[in-house]
């Protein structure tokens, strides 16, 4: 497909950003003058939407809090060839956009993600910083090394790829979904360094440290039950099975030494954790097997849709 006669769709999700939507919408419309510029206001109680309309940005709405819930409503709603979705918190530069599309047209991709780089201290909280840091260790180490930053804000996505899409999330996890979503059907996506600057005075994240920690977390433990049963009720299996072991080593040793076996409670527990173990690794087996048959579901949903470039 020519990239002159391709769609961009700029997706800026927008709660209490009436300090930055401004600015954000004139920073695309200068780099991007021929893409629509969407702005959709999550239950806004401040002059975002107004804000954002001066600007010149067409706008849209989603009641229901959360950033998941939003994006889910704009990649339904919003038809074109390329997306490029970005926080309305002033924190990306626009200019930027032009080497992210560029690097996804030539290297025929469906995700280019703006890996944030700072040399400030202030930019991100420290306790972002640190969950950051440890979220992304985490989903490393649970689903490979595709990506460095899971959390940016900063992406350009492909028609075939938000439409195929299935977000279920309500909250910041949408953006851990979306990074598992493409590992696990090995989409083409590459990384690439975006400046991410401290927010202005009086503007507020709505990240809160703790309790969206909790939730991404748990979103972690549920994609991970979801995508990669077998690891997951096998690692169990195998925790049960080696502390029933290790149990089991001193009650042998007994009953060869006497023949009795005194200690009855431990050898219950033991013999609890053997079943415990077999158990979680068939329920792995099967559910690995309904987890393949839903990875090719949605690579098929994929495929249905003509790629970007």
């Amino acid at each position: 497909m020519n990239d002159s006669k391709m769609s961009i769709a700029v997706l800026i999700p927008c709660r209490n950003e009436q300090l930055t939507v401004a600015p954000v919408v004139t920073g695309f419309r200068n780099v991007l003058p021929d893409s629509d510029i969407y702005v959709y206001d999550n239950a806004s109680t401040d002059e975002t939407v107004s804000n954002a309309l001066e600007a010149g940005a067409i706008i849209g709405f989603e009641p229901k809090h959360g950033k998941g819930q939003v994006v889910r409503k704009m990649f339904a709603d919003i038809d074109a060839d390329i997306y490029v979705i970005v926080d309305g918190d002033g924190t990306y530069d626009p200019s930027e956009a032009t080497l992210m599309l560029k690097t996804f047209l030539e290297e025929g991709l469906d995700m280019v993600a703006g890996a944030r780089t700072t040399d400030s201290d202030t930019s991100l909280r420290r306790g972002h910083n640190l969950g950051n840091r440890l979220f992304n260790h985490l989903y490393r180490f649970l689903f490979g090394s595709g990506f460095s930053d899971i959390f940016t804000g900063y992406r350009v996505l492909s028609r075939r790829l938000v439409k195929s899409f299935p977000a279920v999330s309500s909250g910041f996890e949408i953006e851990t979904e979306l990074a598992v979503h493409t590992s696990q059907l090995r989409l083409p996506v590459t990384e690439i360094p975006v400046t991410y600057k401290e927010r202005p005075i009086g503007s507020r994240s709505k990240l809160r440290t703790f309790r969206d920690g909790l939730g991404i977390l748990r979103s972690m433990i549920s994609l991970l039950k979801e995508n990669r049963p077998l690891f997951m009720f096998g690692s169990l299996s195998s925790i049960c099975l080696l502390t029933s072991v290790a149990l089991s080593i001193p009650l042998v040793a007994t009953y060869a030494e006497t023949g009795l076996v005194p200690r009855l409670p431990t050898a219950i527990l033991t013999a609890s954790l053997m079943l415990l173990s077999l158990l979680l690794f068939a329920s792995g087996l099967i559910l690995d097997s309904i987890s393949k048959a839903r990875i090719e579901a949605k690579r098929i949903a994929y495929l249905q849709h003509q790629p970007s470039n």
